[in-house]
């Protein structure tokens, strides 16, 4: 056995399921933490507003003199902001924590998620019952890509894309702007079409039950609706549409995959789901912590996924209390930086490695909340 398998028993060995940080630490939250928040409802109608809002001002576009057209850069900047929050919203949405009613949770989880193009039946699919339950390990459909996974168009796309010691920095700019919108393809497309776990243009395939799959086939159908709706409504415009549609979306898409990329990305994979292993929480300014629903607070919310996320401050400290020195905890630039110092393909569970396979980077050893 080399020191590398001597490491990764030892970790493994130290680890504690999810499930074990929550049934120690719930009693000591609470009871209004986990009852449903309404005014998180209040939060994604106010985003839906704004993007209302924002192409009703759009269709005035072709009246504005040309030199004044940037003037409506602030307006796609806020919008690009509630394209974020949207799915935020959602997300806790669909996690239970804002309303117990399936029919409006259904309803509003759609209208949320349909400028990201997911199918609310594919989101608990793909982010509750995979991602959730099998974080950053073989099965996880968000992992990195394996180094002795098939070359094909998924992996290729995502060695071009994300943040990596090898990407270009047109490619990035690229891959933040469409980065999401490829892992929703990847995923949709292989349910659609194959819903077979042989699927090898994803990192880890999944399937859905045949009532799940036609679900996800008719919310898709939807969601082309809405858009084309949108673009109508657009007319078809290049300017409208480049200011009030593209912009905004790819604003919105390069904030969502910031916080995914840190949050997991830079992580070991493991066959025990321990959030405070296989996941790290980010520091952002307290703003962006008001404006996107404590998203940042990712350890936190994997122990407790249906937690009001108000309350995941209240985790933290008592993580730190009960379990010192697990909580990866780092400023949002620093796992940023870590991102594209390291290859982005795992070697094994504890190194990463390049395109060719000939380097080996142990994954980076990130610094506790104990230590910083």
């Amino acid at each position: 056995m080399n020191s590398q398998q001597l490491i990764s028993r030892t970790e493994e060995e130290s680890m504690i399921p999810y499930g074990e940080y929550a049934k120690k630490l719930r009693p000591l939250l609470p009871k209004e933490a986990f009852e449903p928040d309404p005014g998180k409802l209040v939060i994604l109608s106010i985003n839906l507003v704004i993007m209302i809002l924002g192409w009703a001002i759009a269709s005035t576009l072709d009246h504005w003199p040309v030199f004044l057209l940037w003037l409506y850069l602030p307006i796609a900047l806020v919008m690009g902001n509630s394209v974020i929050v949207l799915l935020f919203s959602s997300h806790n949405l669909m996690h239970g924590s804002v309303i117990k009613n399936k029919r409006v949770m259904d309803i509003m989880g759609f209208l949320g998620l349909t400028l990201l193009w997911m199918p609310p039946t594919m989101w608990k699919a793909v982010h509750n019952r995979e991602h959730h339950n099998k974080t950053n390990s073989l099965n996880d459909p968000d992992r990195n890509y394996l180094e002795s996974q098939p070359k094909n168009w998924g992996k290729r796309i995502q060695q071009l894309f994300v943040p990596s010691a090898e990407v270009h920095p047109f490619w990035l700019a690229v891959g933040m702007t469409s980065g999401w919108g490829v892992h929703n393809f990847r995923n949709i497309t292989s349910v659609l079409f194959f819903n077979d776990k042989s699927v090898d243009y994803v990192p880890a395939a999944f399937t859905v039950s045949p009532k799940e799959r036609r679900a996800i086939a008719l919310e898709l159908v939807a969601i082309v609706a809405m858009h084309l709706t949108i673009l109508f409504s657009l007319q078809f415009d290049p300017i409208k549409l480049l200011l009030s549609y593209f912009l905004p979306i790819a604003i919105g898409y390069a904030g969502v995959i910031f916080y995914i990329y840190t949050n997991h990305m830079v992580s070991p994979m493991s066959s025990v789901n321990d959030p405070t292993f296989n996941t790290l929480s980010i520091r952002v300014p307290k703003i962006f912590d008001w404006l996107h629903l404590n998203f940042s607070y990712h350890t936190e919310h994997h122990i407790f996924p249906n937690i009001n996320s108000d309350y995941y401050p209240q985790v933290r400290e008592l993580l730190e209390l009960h379990y010192p020195g697990r909580l990866k905890l780092v400023d949002a630039a620093e796992a940023w930086r870590l991102l594209l110092q390291t290859p982005r393909h795992y070697k094994d569970e504890n190194t990463f490695t390049d395109w060719s396979g000939e380097k080996s980077v142990p994954c980076p050893v990130i610094p506790t909340s104990a230590k910083n």
